[in-house]
């Protein structure tokens, strides 16, 4: 099998069917349906089931597209490096990452990115930590943020500490001006998020031993809000994104004080392009400088030596 059936296998899945897949390669949508064809007779098995809609990957599909983008990934950074030896500057950075990331700090590290090397593309993945950690594994995207508690098997280099705050509706009254304890929301009903997002408010209940009550469950942060808004409850959220959310809710620190950590991952450090190593270290800059306007919650935190 050649790269070129391999991108050919890539676009197909990208686009959901053939002739699509044609007009963005500019090839007939004869030439597409040969090569996979190909593939297949390579393989001995079927790749796609065909249909009026489109088609879709059958099982055995799905097992070798994970290998498959490795190996386009991988001709991505051979590229790369080829051109940056040539003094050039080029190529594709895939980042995934959660919602307050992609409100707060992606704007900004893209902006200030592009104007060093205009000449790489940025493409951004957002979803949960789940997502996140499937993209990276899959070769969907090539660096992803993930909080310090979600990141199983894959090393993170943590970055910057964000404070966890208490979310509640307005005009609630905490027994302390200004702040809230651990004991006074042991006994409140909580708005939560589904396990694949909630993993900071699920280890901080963990972490002081109690079972938070749940009045409903969201998926995203502005659904978790706007609940709160409405009364059902009491959340936990991180300050970067109170920064950007709306919603007619207080918001009150932690006593003693919380935050979860997070940072950057990818999934073979010694295996990534040129252009994925420029923005692992223009990421870590910034987050230097965002440490260094939140010195309380980052006291003491430095992060070990840069692993990218």
């Amino acid at each position: 099998m050649t790269l070129l059936e391999y991108r050919i296998f890539h676009t197909v899945i990208q686009q959901g069917s053939f002739a699509r897949a044609a007009q963005v390669l500019h090839l007939t949508p004869s030439a597409i349906s040969h090569a996979v064809s190909s593939m297949e007779e390579a393989c001995g098995f079927a790749l796609f089931v065909r249909g009026k809609g489109g088609v879709s990957l059958t099982r055995n599909g799905e097992a070798l597209y994970p290998v498959i983008r490795q190996v386009l990934n991988a001709d991505e950074a051979l590229g790369q490096t080829v051109d940056e030896l040539k003094g050039m500057q080029r190529g594709t950075v895939r980042i995934g990452a959660f919602n307050s990331v992609c409100m707060t700090w992606l704007p900004q590290i893209v902006t200030t990115f592009k104007r060093r090397f205009p000449g790489v593309d940025i493409e951004i993945n957002q979803g949960t930590y789940d997502d996140v950690i499937k993209w990276i594994k899959n070769g969907v995207v090539d660096l992803g943020f993930l909080s310090t508690q979600s990141t199983r098997e894959l090393t993170v280099r943590p970055l910057y500490r964000d404070r966890l705050m208490c979310v509640v509706p307005k005009g609630y009254r905490t027994k302390n001006p200004g702040y809230i304890t651990v004991e006074e929301m042991r006994t409140e009903t909580f708005v939560l998020q589904g396990d694949a997002t909630d993993a900071d408010t699920q280890a901080f209940v963990g972490k002081h031993g109690f079972s938070a009550r749940s009045s409903c469950r969201v998926q995203d942060d502005l659904s978790t809000l706007a609940m709160v808004e409405s009364g059902f409850g009491i959340c936990i959220l991180p300050s970067l994104i109170l920064a950007r959310a709306p919603g007619d809710v207080d918001a009150y620190p932690i006593e003693p004080m919380e935050y979860r950590e997070f940072g950057i991952a990818v999934q073979n450090p010694a295996m990534i392009a040129p252009a994925v190593r420029q923005m692992a270290a223009h990421i870590e800059a910034f987050a230097a400088e965002r440490r260094a306007e939140d010195p309380l919650t980052n006291a003491g935190f430095e992060p070990a030596a840069a692993y990218l």
